[in-house]
Parts: structure tokens; C-alpha cells; sequence
């Protein structure tokens, strides 16, 4: 049986994990925290951390992989095309493009030379650089570390008494040591998820995204976005001009942007499969198996038979969280939230401890709703209709 390394083995993988095996591999999964619950859902794990490129070349060697996946994170897309680069697997762009694509300062100078339509920004590769250009920015402003995703290191900084703090904060946690200082745009946050056929974007799927206490940390979606009619045909206009440029291979290409007006505004770009049960939704929607088709591209086969779908109806999904650090006494979940849920995927048991909860995900549960008005006004409310019963430490 041919073998297959997926790039970790968080809740966010099971689906990648499950259509590596569906399509008839020995699923392999590595990663530096075994107990992640994703690695049961594999045939095989070892121990590895999955940002060290050379680390991992050295297993998917060892073990003789004949495919690499990325999992749900940009190291992980990084890592599996230096790997398929060094091995001569199919499936992903060269290393270098990795790198351009979802380090943000290389995306911003990327961006910038080829007149895609994103904030302006700044790289920086020392503290005292950023603080030298303090002068020159307006207010307010984004301050980020290049390399990390799930808002880690992202400060809001509105005023120039709090920008020092900002960029030391982003520099001590990013693993390049490298930030970007980005103009603020006031909008709406969705996302735009892709997929490439022969350089043409065959299908597409888009949401709202919101954040609940973690202004920088997505935790609910739901679909379709508002306004994707005043923009859709510049996201795929910018989009397929980026993949001719950087001649990108067969498979998902996911964009982060912010509406404002009849402007969609790109903020970032990945190649990997988005996190937190996000196939879902998109399967629901448009009738296909989406981790299958992600998974299918990476492993190098041909996608030349993507079907011909469209996003249909209203579905979103809602990762619970709540808003003190404590231990998990149950889930709450009101009555008029109920008919709208179509599956779940938790946990948490009682007697958990949530240490930091602006990052801590309980459980996620996957909505369908029967009209737009229906959706927006129940996905407003969710963190009230699906509250954590907490007794505090």
C-alpha cells in the first residue's frame, strides 16, 4: 500500500486524514504533540515536528512516502513542498513560491510588484528598523509576525505610544524574526476558498468569518458572503493573474480578504486546507468532498475531472469557547439553535480545564440554516445560544 505523510494530526486534519484513506493509503501523521486527537484517526505516527523542513525530509526518506500533504497550517504547507521538492513528488509548488505565498512580508513585496489589491505594508527584520519608521505611519495599523497564523502575535495598535510594544511582542514570537507593519482597513472579514485546474479557478466557496473575544482568531464562519457578487469577478481576475505568475500547481488556493465597499481587499493567501472542520460547510454546500479533492492535488493525481458545482444554501460552523479560564461543567446549547445543527464534533468532557480561552476550542458544531436573513441574525447571536457552563478556578 502506498504510503502517505500527513503533516500533523490536530482536530483540523481528520478530514485530510480520512481521505488519505479513502483514497486507498497508509496514512502516516507526524507532528510534536502526540496526544493530539487526530492521530488516532491515522494508521501510523512519529514523532516530529513538522515546521523543521529538514527534520522532515529526513523521515518522509526513512519511511519511503511515495505523497505529501500539508496539514492545516502554513508551516505545514512549507514543509510539504521542500520535501516534495527534495523528493521529486508531485503535488506541490517549488519551495521558494511556498515561501512567497504564505510568509506575508514576501507576499506584501509580491503583492505590491504585481498590483494586487491588499493593505500596504512594510517588512521589518529588526525591532529598531520598525521603531525607526514610527514617524512615517498613520494610525491605526496592523503589526505582525510573518509566520504564524490564528492572529498569534497580531496587535491593533492605534495610536504611536503603543507601537513599540506591538513590535516587540510580534518579533518575539515569530520563528523568522521577521514582521510586517500593514495598514488597517475597516470591513467586513471573509474568505474565498479556490481551487486551481491548468492555472483556471474551477470552483470557489465563500463565508463570513467573526471572531468572538479574540478579535484576531477566527471562530465562526458562515456562507455565503455577503457582497460576493460586487467582488467575485476581481478575487478571480487577481487570483489566477497570481497563480500564472507564480505557476501554481493543480489544487486548493485559499484568500483571506476584507470587503469594504465594492473592494475586496486580499490579506493573506495559503495552499492548505483551512482549519476547524472548514471542508464541512463547503461539502454541505456544493454536494463534493472537499478534503478529498485538497488531498487528491497534493498526492499528484489528476483533478482534470473536478466536477462542475456551485455554494447552494446557507450552512456555517461555530467552535465553542468561553469567556474565562476555568473548568468545563457542560455545554449549553439554547433551544432555538438546535433544529440548525446538523453535526458536532467535540472536545471536551467534563472536568476539562480551559487555560486560555481565547484560544481554547471545546467543540465544533456545523449549522444549516433556511435563508440569509435567518443565517446572519442566529451566527450574531451564537456565542449566546451556545454557552460553556464554567466553574472558575
Amino acid at each position: 500500500m502506498k504510503k502517505l505523510l500527513l503533516l500533523n494530526g490536530s482536530h483540523s486534519d481528520i478530514p485530510l486524514i480520512l481521505s488519505g484513506k479513502e483514497l486507498g493509503y497508509h496514512v502516516i501523521t507526524t507532528g510534536n504533540i502526540p496526544e493530539l486527537i487526530g492521530h488516532e484517526y491515522a494508521d501510523e505516527y512519529h514523532l516530529a515536528d513538522f515546521s523543521d523542513c529538514d527534520a522532515i525530509l529526513r523521515l518522509a526518506e526513512r519511511l519511503k512516502i511515495d505523497a505529501v500533504c500539508s496539514c492545516a497550517n502554513d508551516f505545514g504547507a512549507i514543509t510539504a513542498a521542500y520535501v516534495a521538492e527534495a523528493m521529486g513528488l508531485p503535488g506541490h509548488d517549488p519551495h521558494e513560491i511556498a515561501l512567497t505565498i504564505h510568509h506575508k512580508d514576501r507576499f506584501k513585496r509580491f503583492s505590491s510588484e504585481n498590483a494586487l489589491t491588499t493593505p500596504m505594508a512594510r517588512g521589518y527584520a529588526t525591532p529598531d528598523s520598525a521603531l525607526a519608521d514610527g514617524a512615517h505611519f498613520s494610525f491605526p495599523l496592523l503589526v505582525k509576525p510573518i509566520d504564524l497564523t490564528g492572529g498569534k502575535g497580531i496587535s491593533k495598535v492605534e495610536s504611536s505610544e503603543y507601537l513599540s510594544e506591538a513590535i516587540h511582542k510580534a518579533f518575539s514570537v515569530s520563528r523568522a524574526r521577521r514582521i510586517i507593519v500593514e495598514e488597517f482597513i475597516e470591513g467586513s472579514l471573509h474568505s474565498f476558498s479556490a481551487f486551481i485546474v491548468d492555472g483556471r479557478i474551477v470552483f470557489y466557496f465563500c463565508d463570513n468569518e467573526f471572531s468572538y473575544l479574540n478579535p484576531f482568531l477566527v471562530s465562526t464562519s458562515a456562507a455565503p458572503a455577503i457582497g460576493i457578487d460586487r467582488v467575485v469577478d476581481q478575487l478571480i481576475s487577481q487570483l489566477e493573474r497570481l497563480v500564472s505568475q507564480l505557476s501554481l500547481v493543480n489544487g486548493v488556493l485559499h484568500a483571506q480578504y476584507i470587503l469594504e465597499g465594492n473592494t475586496a481587499w486580499i490579506i493573506e493567501i495559503t495552499r492548505r486546507c483551512s482549519g476547524d472542520f472548514y471542508p464541512n460547510p463547503v461539502t454541505a454546500s456544493c454536494g463534493l468532498d472537499w478534503a478529498e479533492w485538497i488531498v487528491k492535488a497534493e498526492i499528484g493525481a489528476d483533478c482534470a475531472d473536478f466536477p462542475e458545482v456551485e455554494q447552494r444554501g446557507y450552512y456555517g460552523r461555530h467552535c465553542i469557547m468561553s469567556n474565562a479560564d476555568g473548568i468545563v461543567e457542560d455545554i449549553l446549547i439554547d433551544e432555538r439553535i438546535r433544529p440548525n445543527i446538523h453535526g458536532s464534533f467535540m472536545m471536551w468532557k467534563p472536568g476539562r480545564r480551559v487555560s486560555d480561552f481565547m484560544v481554547d476550542k471545546l467543540g465544533i458544531v456545523f449549522l444549516r440554516y433556511g435563508s440569509m436573513d435567518e443565517m446572519l441574525e442566529k451566527t450574531s447571536n451564537l456565542n449566546r445560544l451556545i454557552r460553556v457552563g464554567l466553574r472558575r478556578n
